[in-house]
């Protein structure tokens, strides 16, 4: 995994409530084991019509919303436990998703695969939203560091919670297994010490 430590980002605004991961990649696409081209997948059903052309009402194919902040409506994540819905927001190129509140699987996966969820509060997300849609250069500052986002437009900001581990796995650009290697020499000293 790559390294969090700060983000400075425009973003791409999704102001749509209980996203599930259905929504976010089709099962149609679940067929393969790796990661590669889950990104053109994102959210398909909204994304492109039956003949695969763009909807041009969607966001993602508005060229006036870019990014790697993804700040999406309460209840993001909800549904099944596919990882696959993960792979396919770090696939596009999302870093951070913001909410008001995410499904703890969905957040975990996220976690897992370098993407950080932002949990912030019902004022602050809508805060956000009015700020992007006044002006869409607007950027958001996410320093995993000291836990907190900023709305650049107005200065405000914001605390965040992440459990202690996993930040330390952002923070270090390290998977589980990349952080169980780290604490290779550790647990040999430990098993050279234990008696039989």
């Amino acid at each position: 995994m790559n390294k969090f430590e700060k983000l400075t980002s425009t973003v791409v605004p999704l102001p749509i409530e209980n996203v599930d991961t259905d929504q976010i990649i089709p099962a149609r696409f679940l067929k393969a084991t790796n990661k590669d081209g889950f990104g053109d997948n994102l959210f398909a059903d909204w994304r492109y019509e039956k003949d695969g052309t763009p909807k041009k009402d969607f966001v993602l194919n508005n060229p006036t919303y870019s990014g790697s902040i993804l700040v999406g409506g309460k209840n993001f994540g909800s549904g099944s436990s596919r990882e696959h819905a993960a792979w396919a927001i770090d696939g596009y190129g999302f870093k951070v998703v913001v909410s008001s509140f995410f499904a703890d699987i969905f957040q975990n996966n996220a976690l897992n695969n370098g993407v950080l969820p932002v949990v912030v509060s019902p004022e602050f997300l809508a805060e956000i939203f009015a700020a992007v849609t006044t002006d869409p250069s607007t950027t958001l500052t996410v320093d995993l560091d000291s836990q907190t986002i900023t709305n650049n437009a107005t200065g405000k900001s914001e605390s965040f919670s992440i459990n202690p581990y996993k930040k330390e796995c952002l923070l270090k650009g390290m998977d589980d297994i990349d952080y169980l290697l780290s604490k290779k020499e550790q647990v040999l000293q430990y098993e050279a010490k234990r008696t039989i």
